[in-house]
């Protein structure tokens, strides 16, 4: 057994030695090799081939573990999203579904991907290592027997000489086994290069449809996903921008009591809205109610379209008609000169106080003493205002406003809730709503 080995081994040397120095010969010039050019050209697809294929799978092993990678991002990030989206919040359920629906999705496509796509690009890529192994021991069968090729000639050479008929005889034997292996294997793969390189086409169509079927779905579907959860936030925004989930600041002082017919304060600021001044000059109408002020959010009073014919109705508490018997009235009770403090300002009597009270309906609290002309009180900002027409005026919490007679006296009457004013640090113009300040 030993021996067996033994001599296995040797003869395997042999053959390795004997390769080398035919290919050796045959590179050197000293010797000729058989050719095949049809081989040849089988050859240049298939190693062409099989590098597509190779770089092929390399690329789709890469691109299936960062879909995997992204895959588990996602995830996390619907997670994260979930978390921090609100339970109290409009589609809180509807948000964690479509979450659901998006991590199932990627599931899907992952799978998809890695059943459909890889293992029939794995099975078509393992091919190639065996069709390179029966390449390879083709051009060993060829080298040897190209070399018993050149041994059977060179005993044909010498067998004028010495006439060894047995030599010549088993040369040409051994010649022909080797022959005889070269050429099954090269008929073998002269049929199978040819049809393993026509098959690249109809693998890499249905690869590629799956491929890419598998793509567009996802991608679809993800997309009307995307289009709820994007949709859900647009209502959260509503929602939001409507005060719906504004947390209320608490009231800082009380309302002050009403003086007028014992009426009590509204219940919020869109009821006190209708109830702001209904004149800032001297064509005004007394009203039984009063500006009320809230901490709470205020609602912008509705501005009226301007009016350009008088309607011809009845005299009422609120008619032109009244407002001018008011102000005549007002202007013979007026006493025929005003106090002068000590500093040159104005100074209005106690009666006059109240005339200028009850005829522009002067909140409580508001300071009628030290203004200057024109001026009837003065108020400070309880929230922010952004004007949303070029005849109103814009204001920070804070800010001091000087509170004026409309120039129209009708426009007075027509713009409940709103004030004319000027704002101190400006001087900046405009109407405003009365529901936004404080008379201080």
């Amino acid at each position: 057994m030993a021996e067996s080995k033994s001599a296995l081994i040797a003869k395997t040397v042999q053959k390795h030695a004997g390769r080398a120095k035919e290919k050796i010969l045959q590179n050197l010039g000293k010797v000729d090799r058989t050719a095949d050019e049809i081989f040849d050209e089988h050859l240049q697809n298939f190693t062409r081939q099989q590098n597509q294929a190779t770089r092929l799978q390399k690329e789709f092993n890469n691109y299936i573990r960062c879909i995997r990678a992204a895959q588990t991002a996602s995830k996390s990030l619907m997670e994260a999203i979930s978390e921090v989206y609100e339970s109290n919040w409009s589609g809180h359920d509807l948000l964690y579904a479509q979450a659901q629906n998006m991590e199932m999705l990627w599931q899907d496509y992952s799978h998809k991907l890695g059943d459909q796509v890889l293992i029939p690009l794995n099975t078509y890529q393992g091919q190639f290592p065996e069709t390179r192994k029966k390449i390879d021991k083709r051009g060993r069968k060829l080298v040897d027997y190209d070399s018993q090729r050149h041994s059977f000639q060179g005993l044909q050479a010498n067998a004028a000489k010495r006439r060894d008929d047995v030599k010549i005889t088993r040369g040409r034997e051994m010649m022909e086994e080797a022959k005889r292996t070269y050429e099954i294997l090269n008929s073998e793969l002269h049929d199978e290069l040819p049809a393993l390189h026509d098959s690249r086409i109809l693998f890499l169509v249905t690869n590629l449809q799956t491929l890419f079927a598998s793509e567009q779905v996802f991608h679809s579907e993800s997309s009307k996903v995307y289009n709820e959860l994007e949709a859900i936030v647009d209502k959260l925004a509503t929602d939001s921008q409507r005060g719906s989930y504004t947390i209320k600041k608490p009231i800082l002082g009380t309302l002050p009591s009403l003086q007028h017919n014992n009426i009590s304060p509204p219940s919020s600021p869109n009821n006190g809205k209708n109830n702001s001044l209904n004149s800032q000059n001297g064509n005004a109408t007394p009203t039984n109610t009063i500006q009320p002020w809230s901490e709470n959010s205020p609602s912008t009073p509705e501005k009226s379209s301007p009016v350009t014919d008088k309607p011809s109705t009845p005299v009422t508490p609120n008619s032109p008609e009244l407002i001018k018997k008011v102000e005549d009235e007002t202007v013979e009770k007026a006493p025929a000169s005003p106090v002068v403090n000590g500093n040159g300002t104005h100074k209005p009597q106690e009666n006059n106080n109240q005339k200028v009270e009850e005829l522009y309906d002067i909140p409580v609290g508001a300071t009628l003493s030290n203004l200057p002309p024109g001026v009837l009180y003065r108020v400070r900002a309880t929230y922010r205002y952004t004007r949303e027409d070029q005849d109103e005026l814009s204001f920070e919490v804070g800010d001091t406003i000087r509170v004026i007679e409309y120039e129209d006296p009708d426009e007075q009457v027509l713009e409940e809730g709103w004030l004319m004013g000027i704002k101190e640090n400006s001087n900046d113009k405009g109407m405003f709503p009365a529901n936004f300040t404080r008379p201080i």
